[in-house]
């Protein structure tokens, strides 16, 4: 059966063109992105690493992402949800007990609590599949290597066929042990 063209650009987008650079160092990899950025081409970066290093957090310089502000969102709302439910419920079925109010907050943090990590991991997870689906439909599918996730660390520049010459240079002037385009 055959899919869609929109759904096969969101499921299967097209290959991005750029060169990847396969580095056995960390140092080596650390300068070619500084070399990079110097060149105007940091925004058009991406860096595999097999394990998380702050080096290289620190040379790329991401902004943050988006998805805390879905998290925070949906904490927000859940707390309020719960608190509302509880309220309403107390007050739709009141049983004064001791002489307690009705719609005493206390007893109700729990439900509000337990409601706020519910919608705040749900969101997440919305805000994190949104946000993949939406970067993926910019930016095409980026070359890899699976020797990143064993020993091995890797930079991949978006770039045209007119700037891959000048990349692969800088790529193996930095230490690259293989260049490649894709």
């Amino acid at each position: 059966m055959m899919m869609p063209k929109a759904l096969a650009d969101i499921f299967h987008p097209p290959a991005t063109p750029g060169v990847l650079g396969v580095f056995g160092h960390l140092d080596a990899t650390v300068e070619a992105i500084e070399k990079l950025k110097a060149g105007g081409h940091g925004d058009e970066l991406t860096v595999y690493s097999p394990i998380p290093r702050h080096e290289l957090e620190a040379a790329i310089a991401q902004p943050t992402s988006p998805v805390r502000m879905w998290t925070l969102i949906g904490g927000m709302t859940g707390c309020g949800i719960g608190a509302w439910l509880t309220l309403y419920m107390s007050y739709d079925w009141p049983v004064v007990v001791g002489g307690k109010p009705v719609g005493s907050i206390l007893p109700y943090v729990i439900i509000m609590f337990e409601m706020t990590v519910l919608f705040g991991a749900l969101t997440t997870i919305l805000g994190l599949l949104f946000n993949a689906l939406l970067a993926s439909r910019h930016q095409g599918t980026i070359a890899y290597d699976p020797r990143f996730t064993n020993d091995k660390f890797g930079v991949f520049v978006r770039c045209g066929a007119d700037q891959a010459g000048a990349m692969e240079g800088v790529l193996r002037g930095a230490g690259a042990e293989e260049v490649r385009r894709a």
